[in-house]
């Protein structure tokens, strides 16, 4: 049975009193428990064709001409109220940016809870407890605490979660489901799939899967669209996509697709070979220099926990042990990565290397400075050395300002270049990350979520940094511009000497581009060694539990995939008088270090 039909779908945005097309005559269909998938570049019309489905796009500067029908009903032609109706209840959405999605003043089980009372008649104490129910769903850890808890105060993976479950709260007839998996990592996506497969086989669910992780389309989908500049190129069954691509474009995309294993045998990191999608012409593959001897960032024990309190007078009655007695160092040239699942403290140790977040003790130097003894004034001069970037594009973008100038403003703070000179420069970095230079000119909201990411990491390197922490940086890039940027990333590594603390959950990414790993969970290193022991020979379970959850982007082997074992998600919640016991870890092999209690 058919549940969703579009037929010659096309939106178009109105810029300078003209009218432009982003959607170009895309048909497609969804029947009764099967999952088609959506595959593209950032920017190729995705999202919005999914924006157009549900009517979400803003009236006065958006036109949506064509047909969608929900089980033959027409909802163009809806009133807004009846669409009201529609929206959560027959279908739900799950929005590629959860931070912007949620309401910051609203706790996150109260926007659950409002979603579940506006489709279902339910008092407020069944609504609360079918929320909590859906949060360890999802498995949010200490969900009844979340529950209480501010979107600022959940990291990016967790946020995302919440997203799902706000989404099948309501047992829709249709999921769209845009970019879903994009903030977790693998385990959590491994069984947020499955999740989302189970209730579709219970409640024949359709899903309109969007998304770049070509990994995740071989796992799930049944059949495969692949969009490029606002059309559909190519349409079949997912199979046929991936064995017989048609299309120049579609083979440049499953080209580029990184691929667990193929660093098996090298050492150092290495670029993506690239096939450029007009001529076909193949880009090689190059090995990357070996790490230099300068230490540029020295980690020890550092620690940093945050306080949750209640009552009138404040008192302390947990603490969130986000990092536990974590030490590392970070050579010239070499990139360290750090990889564990959402909530994990990978961000925190980011933020904290930089002082973003004040640490709760521990030690962090800088090209030998101790960073934590700069006054304020020092620690700007200091940071022009080393940079972030941060996993959530659109939150770190003034939105009032275009991304030229906001990319232009470091240099022109720091005194390291007149207006005209920094706008050059900001104009050449956009050409650098695949953008153009007309761009510059436009808002982060006339951007999809790949291109702001781009424009964010265009933006660390305006200060030519020796030290940059990347924080999910390529997590919300198409796999093709996934590519290009990381080969940028690791020939501006060798040109320009930096060292990178690689913060990811790709896995396959995570193998092609660091010298080092470090694997962690609930806030501290469970181990810790060169890329080709880790990958090669993983010695903690959590390890082994990660690199099993990879996707393979090979429909062929979906019923070849591994039975990962059941492993239960602790918390990072500790009650305020909780002492945690020192880690010990025994030495594998060489620098390949392995947490034993």
């Amino acid at each position: 049975m058919n549940i969703l039909s579009v037929r010659n779908l096309t939106t178009s945005f109105r810029r300078n009193g003209e009218w432009h097309a982003v959607v170009n005559d895309v048909s497609l269909e969804v029947n009764t428990g099967e999952t088609v998938a959506i595959v593209g570049e950032s920017g190729s019309g995705k999202s919005v064709t999914a924006m157009s489905i549900m009517r979400l796009l803003p009236e006065k500067t958006s036109r949506v001409t064509g047909e969608v029908r929900l089980e033959g009903r027409d909802l163009l032609g809806l009133t807004d109220r009846e669409m009201e109706d529609v929206r959560g209840n027959q279908i739900a959405m799950i929005f590629q940016e959860p931070m912007t999605s949620l309401n910051p003043v609203m706790t996150v089980g109260r926007q659950i809870s409002e979603a579940i009372r506006r489709h279902r008649n339910v008092s407020v104490d069944e609504a609360r407890r079918q929320s909590i129910a859906l949060l360890d769903w999802v498995r949010i850890p200490s969900a009844a605490s979340r529950f209480e808890e501010y979107p600022h105060q959940l990291s990016g993976g967790t946020l995302q979660r919440v997203m799902i479950a706000m989404a099948l709260a309501c047992r829709p007839r249709l999921l769209i489901a845009d970019e879903p998996t994009t903030a977790l990592d693998v385990t959590v996506q491994a069984e947020i799939l499955q999740l989302i497969k189970s209730l579709q086989d219970e409640e024949e669910m359709g899903v309109l899967f969007i998304t770049h992780d070509m990994g995740v389309v071989a796992e799930i989908a049944d059949r495969t669209t692949v969009m490029f500049r606002s059309r559909s190129l190519e349409t079949g069954a997912t199979e046929e996509i991936f064995r017989a691509p048609q299309h120049p474009y579609t083979r440049a995309l499953l080209s580029a697709v990184p691929r667990l294993g193929s660093m098996e045998g090298r050492t150092n990191p290495a670029t993506f070979a690239l096939l450029d999608t007009e001529t076909a012409s193949a880009v090689p593959e190059r090995e990357m220099p070996a790490a230099g001897t300068r230490t540029v960032l020295e980690v020890r024990n550092l620690v940093t926990r945050f306080d949750n309190k209640s009552g009138l007078l404040g008192r302390v009655k947990s603490r969130v042990h986000a990092v536990e007695d974590v030490s590392f160092d970070l050579r010239e040239v070499e990139t360290l990565a750090l990889v564990g699942e959402s909530g994990c403290g990978k961000s925190t140790t980011g933020r904290s290397v930089l002082r973003l977040v004040n640490p709760t003790s521990g030690t962090i130097r800088v090209n030998g400075e101790d960073i934590q003894a700069l006054s304020k004034t020092e620690l700007k001069d200091r940071r022009k050395q080393m940079q972030m970037i941060f996993q959530d594009p659109f939150s770190s973008l003034n939105p009032r300002m275009r991304v030229g100038e906001a990319i232009a403003e470091p240099m022109i703070v720091h005194k390291l270049a007149n207006k005209r000179d920094a706008m050059a420069k900001a104009t050449e970095l956009l050409e650098k990350v695949g953008l153009t230079a007309d761009m510059g000119r436009r808002f982060p909201h006339e951007f999809s979520g790949g291109q702001r990411q781009r424009i964010s990491i265009a933006r660390a390197l305006t200060l030519n940094p020796g030290l940059i922490v990347a924080d999910e940086a390529v997590s919300a890039l198409d796999v093709s511009i996934k590519a290009q940027v990381v080969n940028l990333m690791l020939e501006l590594q060798e040109s320009l000497r930096i060292a990178y603390l690689f913060i990811s959950h790709d896995m396959a990414v995570v193998e092609r581009v660091s010298h080092r790993v470090a694997v962690m969970y609930l806030g501290e290193i469970v181990e810790i060694g060169a890329r080709e022991q880790i990958f090669g020979d993983p010695q903690h379970p959590y390890t082994r539990r990660l690199l099993d959850a990879v996707p393979i982007a090979d429909p062929s082997r979906r019923s070849n995939r591994r039975v990962r074992a059941e492993f239960e998600l602790g918390s990072a919640v500790r009650p305020a008088d909780f002492v945690p016991v020192k880690a010990s870890y025994r030495e594998h092999a060489p620098g390949h270090l392995v947490k034993q209690n």
